[in-house]
């Protein structure tokens, strides 16, 4: 990555959100990003590791800058020509600069190569890119809709939203009776979906329509890549939905809980808040707040 000037470090402080001290050299700029194993002076890097194995991090890089964490006992040579950032979070701080001074953003418009209803709602600043179909629905401001995506009618998305390349929203979920015979009849499924602000979706991931209400994607939650949302589903706000997991239909999941990598959660499971669903789990029962689960059939860490 890089950008067109140099930031100084009261640039960089200025956007961590957090308290900090500043050790070593003060008046310094820097214009990249590294790892810190392949930082040099210009860039600016941050050492996630604690106690002596962090100070010896810390003394071994090339890097500029350098944010660590704000319990680590350093000495005046520890550092020498470098700047330290001490904060309580480095590697949140090392997304919050990223986010303000390196990420790349997409201009606002619409591909050509878009396929767009003209009913559809979307805001000027809304992105959409090649190849992607947009039917009537609304789509709130500041939205990134990457290539190869889908969104049938009827969906709503919110401000801020990040959908990735070959995304499905509002396809049909599953929903079958099986009649006297054994064979499967049609469940219409006429609802909708509903994306609150800030939500992202993975790269092919599938969130579908409700059968008559609406599947609820709440404010911030982030779902991973190759994940499928079923139809009716309501996730709270601040999820974390890892790449691969299922999630049943008309489940319920709360605010602030974790799905990890390639779960699997029943239909009409209730899962609640700050819950951690462990990874390859199957949720086959109901979860209260704040627990801890994993396993096949999952149980109670």
């Amino acid at each position: 990555m890089r950008v067109l000037h140099k930031i100084s470090v009261n640039e960089l402080v200025n956007s961590i959100g957090m308290p900090f001290k500043i050790l070593g050299v003060k008046n310094r700029h820097v214009s990249s990003v590294s790892r810190i194993d392949e930082a040099n002076s210009e860039c600016v890097t941050f050492c996630n590791k604690k106690a002596a194995e962090g100070l010896q991090m810390v003394k071994n890089a090339d890097a500029g800058v350098i944010i660590c964490y704000d319990d680590l006992q350093f000495a005046s040579d520890d550092f020498g020509n470098k700047t330290l950032i001490l904060v309580s979070d480095p590697r949140l701080a090392f997304i919050r600069i990223m986010q303000a001074y390196f990420a790349e953003r997409a201009k606002p418009g619409i591909s050509s190569g878009a396929v767009v209803d003209e009913k559809a709602k979307i805001h000027p600043s809304v992105y959409i890119g090649p190849n992607s179909y947009i039917g009537d629905c609304e789509i709130g401001e500041g939205t990134v809709i990457h290539g190869s995506v889908h969104v049938y009618s009827g969906t709503t998305i919110g401000k801020n939203v990040l959908i990735q390349a070959g995304a499905v929203i509002g396809a049909e979920g599953q929903g079958f009776e099986r009649s006297q015979k054994g064979e499967c009849e049609k469940f219409p499924q006429i609802g909708s979906v509903v994306i609150e602000d800030d939500v992202e979706i993975g790269s092919n991931a599938s969130i579908m329509r409700g059968a008559m209400g609406d599947t609820i994607i709440g404010r911030g939650t982030k779902i991973g890549h190759l994940c499928n949302i079923g139809h009716g589903a309501i996730i709270g706000e601040h999820c974390l939905i890892i790449s691969m997991s299922m999630i049943g239909g008309s489940t319920r999941i709360g605010d602030y809980s974790q799905i990890s990598l390639g779960a699997c959660v029943r239909n009409k499971i209730e899962i609640g808040k700050n819950v951690i669903v462990g990874m390859g789990a199957v949720v086959t029962k109901n979860v209260e707040d704040g627990k801890i689960v994993f396993g096949v059939p999952a149980k109670e860490a």
